[in-house]
């Protein structure tokens, strides 16, 4: 990694460092992106995008012939599948020369990916190009055909068939074998498995009209039945948990004044002047929703495109909204407000957005943990800004029990270096712990112990654990905790040793 950014610089470099982030690395680098706009607006990608179709040797691979390649053929699979799903959320300011020559250089990777494969077909659609190439391969064509079939007496005038009516019949043999299975299962069907079956039909047409819909709102790019279709902007529509009201049903069923708040709001987030008292009454519409409703309405406010500049006046509204707001419509907005802002930080926070974290959260300490801390943990690269937040959060806004949440929420996550910062700062805490959760805390130590044998972060955790949390150490706990030590390789393992020696018990 080092090796391959060693050329870049600056804005490019953050790129980067997003684009590497793991499966959220479209979204992050379209985030730090959109930051970079908001500074530059004469900004373009033509740097970046030249950059990365410089040859370039690969550092330190003996196992391949020493040939200068394109740089973005030396990154991970995962950058590349990133760079594309960023290049189609940002086409329309995209150099078109420029990323003509990436895809070249991409198309010609002797370590070709199926899912890169299909990005790059989806690209050059959205370009213009491969208009006249299929959508599909034949295998995901004779598929879709079979599924287009079921959904013929859906009532439905537009679908997937309406992709199908130009192609060649070739797929009456399978609905043969079908219709005769369906002919043979009906004839055979007992009253109570027909209710089932017709249940069961019923529960298959809605999921394929869902999915139907979807990927009748994405753009077409090639892709097979084996190859999953990215939708990176997925996350900003707004959620309805599955078997739940449809967000038309939800949007039906608001009060009026609900409605008619919505382009209110907007508009006050738009605005640059000060707010005054009007402007909190707005915002009570929030407890005339229930969770799924202000989930609709985050979605509709685009709240996670809130400038940052803007946090600490709809904080203040929100903070002085009297009643307070619910557990369910103060974790819908925290989450809509704050998350996604959080996950994209390359660098660190800035006082408005530690301003509306600190301020949110001493005021739903509940709803933070669970719709901002927890997320927050769970990403598969946690950063170290994302961790001086939450440390920030252990430090300063949660009391002593809410600490314990999200310090048994470390239990069932894999460790990396700035979650080790994240638990000593909760150990610091003085956290009161009872037997059990920290038999379980002991059991993720010794589990996590063989990936830090050189990790400072680890050994003074463990220093800390021996020493301010002696008197938990249980009999049981000696042999697990003693071969941590023996793997350890830092320069305090005598420390440890010896504090690990003064524990005694009666």
């Amino acid at each position: 990694m080092d090796g391959l950014t060693a050329r870049l610089t600056g804005k490019d470099k953050l790129l980067v460092l997003a684009l590497m982030s793991g499966t959220s690395g479209a979204r992050r680098a379209l985030c730090v992106f959109e930051k970079q706009q908001r500074y530059d607006l004469k900004l373009s990608l033509s740097t970046f995008l030249e950059m990365l179709c410089q040859k370039a040797i690969s550092p330190g691979n003996l196992s391949e012939p020493i040939l200068p390649r394109p740089l973005v053929c030396l990154f991970p699979v995962a950058f590349k599948r990133n760079v594309l799903s960023f290049l189609r959320l940002v086409n329309q300011v995209l150099p078109q020369t420029r990323v003509v020559q990436l895809l070249e250089c991409l198309s010609k990777d002797p370590r070709q990916d199926h899912w890169v494969t299909a990005l790059i077909g989806q690209l050059q659609r959205d370009m213009g190009s491969l208009r006249d190439v299929p959508l599909y391969t034949a295998s995901c064509s004779q598929r879709l055909k079979m599924i287009s079939e079921r959904l013929k007496d859906t009532g439905r005038n537009e679908g997937w068939a309406k992709y199908f009516t130009e192609t060649k019949r070739n797929s009456q043999s399978g609905r043969d074998v079908l219709e005769k299975q369906k002919k043979r299962k009906s004839s055979s069907m007992t009253p109570d498995t027909e209710v089932e079956s017709t249940r069961q039909h019923k529960r298959m047409k809605m999921d394929m009209s869902s999915v139907e819909e979807r990927l009748g709102a994405y753009p077409h790019g090639s892709f097979t039945s084996e190859e999953p279709v990215l939708m990176e902007r997925e996350c900003d529509l707004p959620k309805v948990e599955s078997g739940g009201p449809s967000t038309s049903n939800l949007w039906d069923n608001l009060p009026e004044n609900t409605k008619a708040s919505v382009p209110q709001i907007k508009e006050l987030l738009g605005c640059q002047s000060e707010w005054d008292q009007g402007s909190t009454d707005v915002f009570k519409v929030l407890n005339e929703c229930d969770s799924a409703q202000v989930e609709l309405l985050c979605g509709m406010l685009n709240l996670a495109d809130t400038p940052e500049e803007t946090l600490p006046k709809l904080c203040s509204c929100l903070l002085a909204l009297s009643p307070e707001l619910s557990y369910s419509a103060a974790s819908a907005v925290i989450k809509s407000l704050l998350l996604g802002k959080i996950l994209c930080l390359l660098e660190p926070a800035s006082r408005c957005l530690v301003a509306a974290v600190t301020s949110l959260s001493s005021q739903y300490p509940r709803a933070a943990c669970h719709a901002l801390i927890r997320p927050i943990l769970q990403e598969e690269n946690l950063g170290t800004q994302q961790a001086e937040l939450i440390n920030r959060l252990i430090g300063d806004c949660l009391e002593p029990h809410y600490n314990l949440l999200v310090f048994q929420m470390t239990f069932t996550i894999v460790w990396s270096e700035s979650m080790l910062s994240i638990i000593h700062s909760l150990l610091d805490s003085k956290l009161d712990i009872d037997e059990k959760h920290f038999s379980s805390f002991i059991a993720q130590l010794v589990s996590q112990a063989p990936q830090f044998i050189k990790s400072m972060k680890y050994a003074k955790m463990m220093l800390t654990v021996l020493t301010k949390y002696s008197i938990h150490v249980t009999a049981s706990h000696k042999p697990s905790l003693s071969h941590c030590l023996m793997l350890n390789q830092t320069f305090l393992k005598k420390s440890l040793q010896s504090a690990f020696k003064r524990i005694t018990h009666e």
